[in-house]
């Protein structure tokens, strides 16, 4: 058989609000190396699926990722003219409208009309799921608060629609590794139930799903490692070939760097279990696969096993979590943290009889410590002498979580001494609840816009 030339992917954003920039650099190193390309939006989390579902409440037509037209439009007249296929799951909780709003951005731009494909099924929020999510949950769901509820697809889907001709995949929630082996499964034309090569491409995916951190930026501390260029810094490239080994490397002339570290960060990146690493496409093994550096910001990635996937899909439940309230305030000078703990015991005693607060004094105890479970007091001072303080609380009754911004406010006079700069929000929120449903029950499938 002829062989196949390997496919590139360009990774053009990490999560939703990464760079504007990103995706130029990318876009153009692909045209130069005139292989067959495609640019890959991972923009979903479940903080921004669950922002989604509260923008599509309010508004039916929204619910996708609010800077789609930023991160796309600056890229897509040249990826279509390049036939670079564009797969994103910017579709959020809408990914309908998502493509929709793609449609008229390229005829607002004079193009013809792309073919865009809409992947469907992770929508899992029907009334015949209801019995598992209530047992698998048990008290922590409540039916009528539930807002939505999402399954993590894989990548066939995506894989048929770019062999129907789409030029553009929009998703909701798949797995961030589904972005890349969709592409890698139309183009190769693999085996569906080829684990192995499966699962070394959604370890590719795994590679390229959080963009910089394989070039440099999550893993640079500066004195220790070192990483150039971090104002420019490059987003990942994949060269994949047919047996699912790949080639990582970077956009050209761009910051940042690719070495046998900073892959075997990312590869080592929110692995529970190296021998089986777990995704609705397959389950991947790493514990044989070697890292070799190439040079010149290329570092190889061989040796991926794989294994059947899972029979059951993870499930994100979403449902309405109440109003959360929040109010900061600043202290500095001598006493700065001792005035800061006395306004946080101030708006205890006013408040903690109606809800638990959430209590941080930032800059002394919020990462390593909080106070949730015990006092101030337990905790011993530090002598800091600047100290922002942030109260925090979730209620039902809006009212009860808006007086938490209102009491830290009246802190101006009615606390201790030099307190200023004043902060305060009041937002509802979503709790998100993760179940798992059987594969069986979960169709996915797509649709070409028309």
């Amino acid at each position: 058989m002829k062989p196949v030339d390997p496919v590139l992917i360009g990774a053009a954003s990490a999560f939703s609000g990464d760079r504007w920039d990103a995706a130029p650099p990318v876009v153009d190193t692909l045209i130069r190396r005139q292989r067959p390309s495609f640019l890959i939006y991972e923009t979903l989390a479940e903080r921004t699926l669950a922002l989604g579902q509260l923008a599509k409440r309010k508004q039916p037509d929204a619910g996708y990722d609010p800077w789609l037209e930023q991160i796309l439009q600056p890229v897509l007249a040249r990826c279509l003219a390049h036939k670079i296929r564009i797969v994103g799951n910017f579709g959020s909780a809408n990914p309908r409208a998502a493509a929709l709003r793609i449609r008229e951005m390229a005829k607002e731009s004079g193009l013809a009309p792309p073919r865009i494909a809409v992947v469907i099924g992770d929508d899992v929020s029907g009334i015949e799921h209801r019995p598992v999510f209530r047992q698998a949950l048990g008290s922590a769901f409540n039916e009528s608060r539930m807002v939505a509820a999402n399954a993590y697809l894989g990548a066939d889907s995506i894989a048929d629609a770019i062999q129907d001709g789409a030029d553009i995949v929009v998703t909701g929630r798949v797995a961030d590794s589904s972005l890349t082996l969709g592409p890698l499964l139309a183009h190769y034309g693999w085996r569906r139930d080829d684990w192995t090569r499966r699962a070394r491409g959604l370890m590719a995916g795994h590679l390229l799903e959080c963009g910089t951190q394989i070039t440099g930026g999550y893993f640079a501390d500066p004195g220790f490692k070192d990483v150039p260029g971090l104002d420019r810094l490059g987003y990942p490239i994949l060269e994949i070939d047919e047996h699912g080994d790949c080639v990582i490397g970077k956009a050209d002339e761009t910051g940042g760097f690719v070495t046998p570290a900073t892959v075997k960060e990312q590869l080592l990146y929110e692995i529970d279990d190296p021998s089986a690493y777990v995704a609705p496409d397959g389950i991947a093994d790493l514990t044989q696969c070697s890292v070799e550096d190439l040079g010149a910001d290329r570092v190889q990635l061989r040796g991926i096993r794989g294994r059947p996937w899972p029979e059951q899909l993870k499930v994100l439940v979403c449902q309405e979590g109440g109003w959360l309230g929040e109010g900061e305030i600043s202290y500095a000078g001598p006493r700065a943290e001792a005035r800061a703990r006395l306004a946080a015991d101030i708006v205890r005693q006013r408040m903690g009889h109606l809800l638990d607060l959430r209590i941080d004094l930032i800059g002394v105890m919020s990462i390593l410590a909080d106070d949730r479970g015990h006092s101030l007091a337990a905790l011993p001072p530090t002598h800091a002498c600047d100290v922002r303080l942030r109260i925090a609380g979730v209620h039902d009754d809006q009212s009860i979580a808006d007086r938490i911004g209102r009491e830290v406010t009246a802190l101006y006079t009615c606390g201790p001494a030099g307190g200023g700069g004043v902060r305060t929000s009041l937002r509802s929120r979503l709790d998100t609840l993760p179940c798992f449903l059987p594969r069986t029950a979960v169709p996915s499938t797509y649709e070409m816009l028309q």
